[in-house]
């Protein structure tokens, strides 16, 4: 299964996976996500940086993966998230291939529930166990020279992931029951994080 040119988000299915040479918008994501019963909805955005660790002015990334794996565990991974938090609703786990430009996102994960305390702890959860379960692998061009990130890692299963504290500190960010939470008064939390060759 190699890479499409662009994702298209499912026409029924709650879960919208995939792996994609062309760049991924942050709007259409958003706005599949979205339920009419969702008051919460979390869009994390890994982007392309200039640096990374000991490595200045990177001109661009590029990733290779194991493609046949890619989507089948992109899927696992949103099925474990909703075995732990069974009140979410749309999950989005996208993922580029080849060349990624400065700015560009290289991965999106968006999780909409009706309150945000499981978005965000289920949002946390998709975007830590896809670097953690997923095969796919970066090469950095910086100034002085270029590596692919070849180190040793160890590709676990979804069922298998510990949840880490910051998961289990989400829920006592809010109570489910909050007025604010309502779904009259969606909240929507649009988290970037500039990860230089990285996945966030």
């Amino acid at each position: 299964m190699n890479p499409s040119p662009s994702v298209n988000p499912p026409e029924a299915a709650e879960t919208w996976t995939g792996l994609s040479e062309a760049p991924l918008s942050l709007d259409r994501v958003l706005a599949w996500v979205g339920r009419p019963d969702c008051g919460g909805i979390v869009l994390f955005s890994g982007t392309a940086r200039d640096h990374s660790e000991g490595r200045q002015g990177v001109s661009v990334l590029e990733y290779e993966a194991y493609h046949e794996q890619v989507v089948p565990r992109l899927e696992a991974l949103a099925a474990e998230a909703r075995v732990r938090w069974p009140g979410i609703a749309r999950v989005a786990l996208l993922h580029r291939a080849g060349r990624v430009e400065i700015g560009d996102s290289a991965v999106v994960v968006a999780v909409s529930a009706p309150h945000r305390p499981e978005a965000f702890a289920a949002a946390r959860f998709c975007i830590d166990g896809l670097k953690a379960t997923v095969p796919i692998w970066k090469r950095e061009i910086w100034e002085g020279g270029e590596s692919w990130g070849l180190e040793s890692q160890h590709i676990a299963e979804a069922f298998a992931l510990g949840e880490s504290q910051h998961i289990a500190e989400a829920f006592a960010l809010g109570d489910a029951d909050d007025p604010q939470d309502s779904q009259s008064t969606p909240s929507r939390a649009v988290i970037s994080s500039s990860a230089g060759g990285a996945t966030g």
